[in-house]
């Protein structure tokens, strides 16, 4: 086969079979494909998207292209949450730990920032030493021990995901719901998951501003789910606001463990107990909702899923004590300050997102260097009362001129009302 014609019939709205769709993806994780041919069949399903059976292929191309977990020996639900990427998401970080006390099997698989959004992997390799890269055998091992871990693509798993994300994330094609859920499941489906949790935010932070955008991904996400016998739920959440009071690297680490300790953010609490209670529904481990979310905080309060977080840091390699310092050592802070007095009305999140990425909280090329001890602090969100001259950001970080620059992206990312505004809704119908 010649790329160059596989690359044509997919820009003239033809359908490719499942060999040809194997053979690109093959030539891709072979290097036989170079990457302005990839990028170019990128951009041609961007704007021709890709039918149920095209789908599917890809999906299976992409899993076939390393290798596969089984725990099936384990006798335990093996199960995973997804999130479609929000500012400030640090849910898998309270969740994994919390299923992993409850005896459910986690073995995550993550990325890392794509776009504005953060990323998971770039969020734990804040805390020093930790290692995401692991082979399927250490990784096996890990999991038998402690039940949980997070880790990223490697040339073992999913290479050909690991090779498709980083050239979707320089060339425009991000928002392309067969991409999006080829990525996220070939993963997934690699874990050899029995359940799924898929957390698609909505909202003007998120990739799907639209319920309705969202409800058109769940739907195929859920028939992907199916054609590979997986267990997949889905809840919609409120990404019209940064999730819980940090946005960053290392910071949401730290955020993370307070809400462990039990001393977290109201919506950070709200949204883990929303989505880990379908995955105790999807394994019987609970037989209502009420009964699942009253286990999970037992977890917190008895200090079992801290515990089992601190066991996952230790086993890959992490040393959190040495994060807690560079996270109080910071020496540079500036503040944006309300003008006015009333209530936040509205956050422009998605332009927060680009100022952390400008801060150094998120890569614009695939070679930019990270600052895991920059972030923001949301002292006041929407529905929240501010007095004029008050603190409504605090910018921190290593860089002071990356700093100032993000300032100067989020002067006017918020907004103030003199009437009472409501808190919004964060779970989503």
């Amino acid at each position: 086969m010649i790329p160059a014609k596989l690359i044509e019939k997919k820009r003239d709205g033809f359908e490719l079979s499942a060999e040809e769709i194997e053979w690109f993806v093959e030539g891709t994780v072979e290097n036989k494909i170079d990457d302005c041919q990839l990028s170019a069949m990128l951009m041609a399903i961007y704007f021709n998207g890709m039918s149920d059976s095209e789908t599917f292929s890809l999906v299976s191309s992409m899993i076939n292209s390393g290798e596969k977990f089984k725990f099936n020996n384990f006798g335990k639900y093996v199960a995973d949450k997804h999130s479609t990427g929000g500012i400030g998401d640090k849910i898998s970080f309270i969740l994994s730990p919390i299923l992993s006390s409850l005896g459910i099997i986690v073995p995550m698989i993550a990325g890392r920032g794509l776009a504005y959004t953060g990323g998971t992997i770039d969020k734990l390799e804040s805390i020093p030493n930790f290692q995401t890269s692991i082979n399927v055998k250490n990784f096996k091992i890990q999991i038998q021990n402690i039940g949980c871990g997070i880790i990223s693509q490697s040339s073992e798993i999913c290479p050909a995901d690991k090779k498709i994300y980083s050239i979707r994330d320089l060339t425009g094609t991000i928002p392309s719901m067969p991409l999006i859920c080829s990525s996220i499941m070939s993963k997934k489906i690699a874990e050899g998951l029995d359940g799924l949790i898929m957390d698609i935010k909505v909202g003007n932070g998120a990739f799907m501003k639209t319920i309705s955008e969202a409800k058109t991904l769940a739907t195929e996400l859920k028939k992907i789910g199916s054609a590979f016998e997986i267990k997949t739920d889905i809840t919609f959440s409120n990404m019209s606001q940064p999730l819980g009071r940090y946005a960053g690297l290392g910071c949401e680490i730290i955020e993370s463990i307070n809400c462990l300790k039990g001393d977290g953010p109201n919506d950070l609490i709200e949204l883990s107990l929303e989505l880990g209670s379908k995955i105790l529904l999807q394994s019987k481990k609970a037989n209502n909702e009420n009964e699942a979310k009253k286990k999970m905080l037992k977890t917190i309060d008895d200090g079992s899923a801290l515990k089992k977080f601190e066991e996952m840091i230790i086993a890959q390699g992490g040393n959190f004590e040495q994060l807690q310092m560079s996270q109080s050592n910071i020496k540079n802070e500036l503040y944006i300050c309300s003008d006015r007095g009333g209530y936040i009305s509205s956050m422009d999140t998605e332009k927060i997102g680009w100022a952390l990425v400008e801060m150094g909280c998120g890569r614009r090329r695939d070679k930019d260097p990270l600052d895991f001890t920059a972030g923001i602090r949301f002292n006041v969100k929407v529905g929240e009362t501010v007095k004029k001259g008050e603190k409504v950001y605090t910018l921190f970080g290593e860089n002071i001129k990356k700093l100032e620059s993000a300032k100067s992206m989020l002067h006017k990312t918020f907004k103030v009302s003199s009437e009472t505004i409501l808190k919004p809704k964060l779970i989503l119908s």
